[in-house]
């Protein structure tokens, strides 16, 4: 019945940086990974990989290892496509631009005749223990003749270069041109200015603390599968299993990623060890469960970036930019994989004006097949790669016009009162303020005085290098703009909200918290609009069967989309309760007022939250043409994209005598809308600016060019930085708010990524060019540093000259010569 009790303001937690609720378990041992699960009598499998970069299959002899202790099955190829089942999933196609559909390959379960890179899968063991498995793999006897192999990204198109897939007749999977060349041709005519470089993106991988960890279940009474996997989009590699790989029905299979130990984008693909172990779980009638190895994993996981590119600003002589030119080849490795394509047509070159009013711009991109690892998207996805071209332009650019690059930034900014602001590409920044993040940064750290210490230092012979890099990211894609694009995938987001008769509430959302903070950021905005306590809500991911849909977490798009679908869920909740309290108050819906917790009508009446609760589930009485119950299911497409920003600062210290490059500072400021918990912001922008310095400095999954080996198969040749070479990271946030959405909210998670090995490399120019030094290449290691060194000029016959980055006019001590 209607009450006037008082009722308590209900707390606000938009906003709030309350610690992540999931740490807990985490911390304490108690998250349930894959690995985790322990099933009645199951089985562990392995996979056999191909030692060679390119070769035939002639014969497998699998007899041996049929033998071998505890061994129950092996299984090739063969027997995989006897059984009808099919490969991956390619669902971003990239047409060339005459029209003609992309050269498509998609990654195999099992290497059926050829294999195509050092680690491709080619026989599968099944046996009681891993060790035995692991042990019968060695027995596995595989005649290949080997043919010759390409890995080398900038030399992959030459016309004596071995082709990958010989049915095309090159290496070429698609060329794609976007923007305006013409126009950007005779911007280069006329230029005062022009600044060329040729830069490199590194291939990079992922490295999760849990490797790829796979458990197939087949219910042989139901007639239902079910996979726990390690993945970041448990809904889409359910369709692909049924559309593509495994080939069953999607009714009939269950896919449940539990905590998942890191994804940063290769886990965003298909795996064909997810339909394997489905498919073995069926042949023998008893669970069967892969874990990668470390080795495993940096031979099979999908690997990222990987561009050459030859690119060019045009500037006035005042450093206002005129246009830029990008002619890149990006490697895909030896097949698709889901995104792989679509990353360097889409992503990269998107990004490429950044935070800048770039009259025009013009990049070519030629996608490119070799005998390596294949290509996924990895934290960023292409702006990083965008931005690096964009942001080394335009640092070189200033020092040889002898403008300070604080400065030229400033005079190539959007104005805040240009917002929403269209690209040459056509794309409008709903909103933003470049200025404002840019003051932000420097009110972080006190630029004048790192340049003057920089002068101090280099007169004692130490070489401080000083970079900044800007973006202005996209991401969200709605599912009419993907569909555009040709992406066979739509862009929405789906959730189920209940709220049970106890009146606490659970969230079940399609999409994957495997770090982001799901289980706190989205309960808070759940908290907030319900007025309900935090403790009461409740989120479930990572399991088909409850939730109705979803394409996962990935492209900065979770809070995006699924912040709107929680407010227009919570929104139809109250809608719906207003109704019961309307009725139970003799008054219309209209005139009932939700607040502090409570439904008030005209007269003074109300009704608290749980007793509305009641009445929606009791059913005693309420309106007639008002279902009971209290749940909503909302499919959230975005209207338009989403345009996160940000700028940072890196500092490093260059020793010319051993090449070691260390970062000393780093600041960054990032606008992604509204701050739901700045404390998780914050956090993401860490590990994005990690691995940006993993990527700048230290890490790359490198082959040999004339073998095609992998020399980066563990982590004793792949480095990562460790936790001294990441500085403490000073921190801002601006908020301009996304129209578009009710919350106002923008992407987060790769906006440390994308700046970063950008600023990096800025920083390490900076202190090195006055030895005449204007790029080195992605990952800057000590050796490529001391190697750019020695083959400068002459030091010793370096003019005395002033440095426009340093305004030093004293010549640098030169260094030890071997």
């Amino acid at each position: 019945m209607p009450t006037t009790t008082p009722t308590t303001d209900a707390p606000s937690y938009i906003g709030r940086p309350i610690r992540r609720r999931e740490d807990q378990r985490f911390l304490t041992g108690r998250g349930k990974f894959v690995d985790d699960i322990q099933l009645p009598g199951m089985l562990h499998a392995v996979f056999l990989r191909s030692p060679h970069a390119r070769a035939l299959i002639r014969r497998i002899d699998t007899s041996a290892a049929e033998a071998a202790p505890g061994v129950v099955a092996v299984w090739t190829g063969q027997h995989w496509h006897a059984d009808g089942r099919g490969d991956m999933p390619t669902i971003a196609p990239v047409a060339f631009h005459d029209g003609r559909p992309m050269n498509e390959v998609s990654r195999p379960v099992f290497a059926l005749e050829q294999v195509q890179h050092v680690g491709d899968t080619v026989a599968m063991v099944v046996a009681q223990t891993r060790a035995q498995a692991i042990d019968a793999m060695d027995l596995v006897l595989v005649d290949y003749e080997s043919l010759p192999s390409v890995v080398d990204t900038a030399h992959c198109l030459d016309a004596d270069a071995a082709i990958v897939h010989e049915q095309f007749g090159s290496n070429l999977m698609f060329e794609h041109t976007i923007g305006e060349p013409d126009k950007v041709a005779q911007i280069f005519k006329s230029a005062a200015h022009i600044v060329e470089l040729d830069v490199v993106a590194n291939r990079i991988t992922a490295n999760a603390m849990e490797p790829r960890v796979y458990l197939g279940v087949y219910d042989d009474w139901k007639g239902d599968y079910i996979l726990y996997s390690s993945t970041q989009i448990p809904h889409l590699i359910r369709k692909w299993l049924a559309e593509s790989s495994l080939r069953e029905p999607e009714n009939r299979i269950q896919v449940i990623a539990p905590d998942v130990g890191g994804g940063f984008g290769p886990r965003n693909t298909h795996y064909g060890e997810e339909a394997a172990v489905l498919w073995a779980a069926r042949r023998l009638g008893r669970p069967v469960k892969f874990l990668a190895s470390r080795s495993d994993s940096l031979m099979t996981d999908a690997h990222g970036r990987d561009h050459v590119t030859h690119c060019r600003m045009a500037l006035t002589r005042e450093g206002k930019i005129l246009g830029i030119e990008a002619d890149t080849i990006a490697n895909l490795g030896a097949y698709m994989t889901a995104f792989g394509p679509s990353i360097p047509a889409h992503y990269y070159p998107r990004v490429m004006s950044g935070l800048y009013t770039v009259p025009a711009v013009s990049v070519r991109i030629r996608g490119v097949y070799t005998n390596t690892v294949p290509v996924e998207a990895y934290r960023g996805a292409g702006r990083p790669e965008g931005v690096y071209v964009l942001e080394r332009l335009l640092e070189n650019a200033a020092r040889e016009l002898g403008i300070d690059v604080v400065e030229i930034r400033r005079r190539n900014l959007i104005p805040v009162s240009a917002f929403p602001y269209t690209t040459c590409f056509g794309f409008a920044y709903d909103s933003g303020n470049p200025a404002g993040l840019l003051d932000k940064l420097l009110g972080l750290v006190d630029y004048p005085a790192l340049r003057a210490q920089q002068q101090a230092m280099r007169r004692a012979g130490k070489f401080l290098g000083i970079g900044l890099a800007g973006f202005v990211d996209c991401c969200g894609a709605p599912s009419r703009v993907a569909g555009k694009i040709g992406r066979r995938i739509g862009g929405y987001e789906a959730l189920h909200l209940r709220i049970h008769p106890s009146g606490t509430v659970t969230l079940f959302c399609g999409t994957h918290s495997h770090g982001q903070g799901h289980e706190t950021s989205f309960c808070q905005i759940v908290a907030e609009q319900l007025q309900v306590p935090l403790a009461d809500v409740r989120l479930i991911e990572g399991d088909t069967t409850p939730i109705p849909a979803g394409l996962g977490t990935w492209g900065s798009r979770s809070m995006f989309l699924m912040g709107p679908a929680i407010t227009r869920a919570t929104d139809r909740i109250i809608a719906r309760a207003k109704r019961f309290c309307a009725h139970a108050m003799r008054c219309e819906a209209a005139q009932v007022e939700f607040r502090n917790r409570a439904f008030h009508a005209p007269d003074g009446s109300s009704i608290p939250f749980d007793e509305m609760v009641a009445l929606a589930y009791k059913g005693h009485d309420y309106p007639a043409d008002l279902e009971l119950g209290l749940e909503e299911v909302v499919f959230f497409d975005p209207p338009d994209r989403n345009f996160p920003s940000g700028i940072q600062l890196a500092v490093v210290e260059v020793d010319i005598q051993t090449g070691v490059v260390k970062v000393c500072d780093f600041a960054a400021v990032d606008d992604c809308g509204r701050v739901i918990n700045p404390t998780i912001v914050e956090g993401q922008l860490h590990g994005g600016v990690a691995q940006g310095i993993g990527q700048a400095l230290f890490e790359e999954c490198s082959y040999d060019a004339r073998s095609g080996q992998l020399l980066s198969g563990s982590f004793m040749d792949y480095t990562m930085p460790r936790a001294d070479d990441i500085p403490s990271i000073r921190f801002a946030h601006q908020e301009t708010l996304n129209p578009s959405n009710a919350l106002g909210v923008k992407g987060s998670g790769e906006s440390g990524a994308i700046a970063a090995p950008a600023a990096v490399a800025n920083a390490v120019i900076d202190a090195l060019w006055e030895f005449g030094i204007r790029e080195i290449p992605m990952p800057i290691t000590r050796n490529k540093v001391w190697r750019a060194l020695h083959n400068a000029l002459a030091y010793d016959s370096l003019p005395d000259q002033a440095s426009p980055a340093t305004g030093s006019s004293r010549k640098p001590a030169g260094i030890a010569h071997d």
